[in-house]
């Protein structure tokens, strides 16, 4: 794989994101005409199972998402406290979620730096990504 840099660090899996959306899709259009033809018991059931599959398909990947969050604030606060000076440190907790995502792209050398702007500045995570000179690349990710 070529080397990670905002242009390509989003997750992309075309099977998933482009096929199973589209198959989800097409079989909720199918419901909802089958029972508009067919005002049927088994076409209610069709349509709610249509549904669910799309609700499942969303919180299917929602769900880990989540817990990955939640796993990058806590592998960033432990980096805070080995890479950031202690003014910093003490501010580091005024970071947003989104902020924190955004910084783990940032190498160790640029992190003070960008953490201070975060704060000062207010910048969201795309800004932050964006202003990453030292990109890390996270090839772990769900």
């Amino acid at each position: 794989m070529a080397d990670q840099s905002y242009a390509n660090h989003r997750r992309f899996i075309p099977g998933f994101h482009l096929v199973t959306a589209l198959l989800l899709l097409a079989n909720l259009a199918f419901a909802v005409v089958h029972l508009w033809l067919h005002h049927t018991y088994g076409a209610v059931v069709g349509l709610l199972v249509a549904i669910a599959l799309i609700l499942l398909f969303l919180f299917g990947r929602r769900f880990p998402i989540v817990v990955q969050d939640r796993v990058i604030r806590l592998e960033e606060s432990l980096r805070y406290q080995k890479v950031l000076p202690a003014d910093l440190q003490a501010r580091a907790a005024q970071l947003s979620l989104r902020q924190i995502i955004g910084l783990r792209f940032a190498g160790d050398g640029e992190l003070a730096g960008l953490v201070r702007r975060a704060l000062d500045e207010h910048l969201t995570e795309k800004q932050i990504k964006q202003a990453v000179t030292q990109w890390r690349a996270d090839l772990l990710r769900a």
